[in-house]
């Protein structure tokens, strides 16, 4: 079982047409007191997420409560969660709702140091 206060991610992806979508959920998570952080909406690539994409912060215990509100919303979405490896967190570890985004793995964090982890909850990208 997952440690109930283990760090979570969760990007949510959009293209020109979902950003609506993708406006009204991220205005959903802000309302949402088990959601840590909701990171600003970054129209561009940025990091290894190659399209437009925002960051939810969670811990596990929501988890199940994060991915049922993203998945009726037809957005795509990586969720994942913050482990000293960066790279399995945005591969092997990950759970993707909808079709899944080719990212940019060469960005990540090298296994046992994960920039991720010390940002979370506070930093955007």
């Amino acid at each position: 079982m997952t440690d109930p206060d283990a760090p979570y991610h969760a990007h949510i992806y959009y293209d020109p047409a979902e950003r609506p979508a993708a406006v009204a959920l991220r205005d959903d998570f802000t309302r949402d007191p088990a959601i840590l952080f909701v990171g600003a909406m970054t129209d561009r690539a940025v990091g290894p997420h190659p399209i437009a994409q925002y960051e939810v912060h969670f811990l596990a215990r929501s988890h199940d409560a994060v991915i049922a509100a993203i998945a009726p919303t037809g957005l795509r979405a990586l969720v994942h969660p913050l482990t000293d490896d960066d790279l399995a967190d945005h591969t092997s570890l990950a759970h993707w709702i909808g079709e899944a985004v080719d990212l940019d793995v060469t960005v990540l964090d090298p296994p046992g140091f994960n920039r991720g982890v010390a940002r979370f909850g506070g930093a955007d990208f």
